[in-house]
């Protein structure tokens, strides 16, 4: 009997012993993971920030080129006056030794003739014809900076970046009424939410939200990128985010709330604060400014969804999940009304999409 036990703790021990060499394993495998992730966003930054370095160069250069182009018609504008000054010069000084000559004559009271090279060069300058035609070239200088206002307009469209790939992931989508908690309002077309008061008529069914102030969309992401942007102006409470279709829906678990299971992402904003959730961990964001619109995006290749404020390009938070295993809908809850300060909808915005990269 006592052989019997011993040879199980050594089975159990060998068990374990082979559950700690693969779990090391693991831990090899997901360091080496980080490794690489590093390593190569690493590169892409360095690249890009290669590219901005090469655009200001060539920027630098051509403003050089234009600039010094301008200076040595300048210049040459500016030489042919300091000649004539000159000239002006050596006449005012010719004049005034004639005047000083004649001023001596009157005194001895003898006269002289007319020294006429003195008259001529006195005249020079007074003969010199039309100021105006020493000038720049405007209209050249007029055809160069409409030509660099041109660039401007054109490195200014194609700015920010980061907006225009978000943009190029466009993709709509409409909330479920059928979902939404009875204190909701849908509009018609699906894009907007609003807290109401009063509890609607609304059927109790499976699917719908009935302690949360939640409504998903009615169709989900399954595959490849995509970019939302919604309407928060003038709220002080609101949540967004992404869910599986699994999330509860009824009773009050914290589960039903976003972001407080493992099937939903979500960024929430309240009275100024904002607040990252998932699995029921919270992580409170260094960011204080309120903003009227934000962005999500989600990337099923990269397994990550990321927030960030339309206006001015903030980052608010990004969550990598690693490997999606369901599909995604949008989930909103445009709060109560915090004591009648929180009345305007949550709205889904129409995203222009300027352009399509290949994937």
């Amino acid at each position: 009997m006592k052989s019997q036990c011993q040879e199980s703790l050594v089975k159990q021990q060998e068990y374990l012993e082979r559950q700690k060499e693969a779990v090391k394993y693991k831990i090899k495998k997901l360091t080496a993971k980080q490794t690489d992730i590093t390593k190569k966003s690493t590169v892409i930054m360095e690249s890009i920030s290669k590219k901005y370095e090469d655009i200001k160069r060539v920027l630098d250069e051509d403003m050089k080129v234009t600039l010094n182009q301008l200076e040595m018609e300048a210049q040459a504008a500016i030489y042919t006056l300091d000649v004539l000054i000159e000239k002006c010069n050596l006449a005012t000084a010719d004049i005034e030794r004639e005047l000083s000559e004649l001023s001596d004559q009157l005194e001895q009271k003898t006269s002289q003739s007319k020294n006429a090279q003195t008259e001529d060069r006195a005249m020079e300058p007074i003969n010199i014809g039309n100021l105006d035609s020493i000038q720049l070239d405007g209209y050249k200088s007029d055809q160069l900076l409409q030509l660099i206002n041109n660039l401007f307009v054109c490195v200014r469209s194609q700015i920010p970046v980061t907006k225009k790939v978000y943009q190029s992931y466009a993709s709509t989508a409409v909330l479920d009424p059928d979902t939404a908690h009875p204190k909701l309002c849908i509009s018609a077309d699906g894009t907007t939410a609003t807290f109401t008061d009063e509890w609607q008529d609304v059927p109790n069914n499976p699917v719908r939200f009935d302690t949360t102030l939640n409504v998903i969309s009615s169709e989900g992401f399954s595959d490849g990128r995509h970019y939302l942007e919604l309407e928060v102006g003038g709220k002080t409470y609101w949540e967004l985010g992404l869910t599986y279709p699994s999330i509860p829906r009824k009773g009050r678990e914290e589960t039903c709330w976003l972001g407080r299971g493992e099937d939903s992402w979500c960024v929430e904003f309240f009275e100024g604060d904002y607040t990252a959730w998932h699995n029921g961990v919270s992580h409170q964001l260094p960011i204080s400014q309120s903003y009227n619109r934000i962005g999500v995006y989600l990337s099923y290749p990269a397994g990550l969804i990321s927030f960030h404020a339309v206006d001015d390009l903030t980052q608010i938070v990004a969550f990598c999940a690693g490997t999606f295993t369901d599909t995604l809908h949008l989930a909103v809850c445009p709060g109560h009304d915090n004591e009648e300060t929180n009345r305007t909808p949550v709205k889904i915005c129409s995203v222009f999409k300027p352009m399509t990269f290949n994937s």
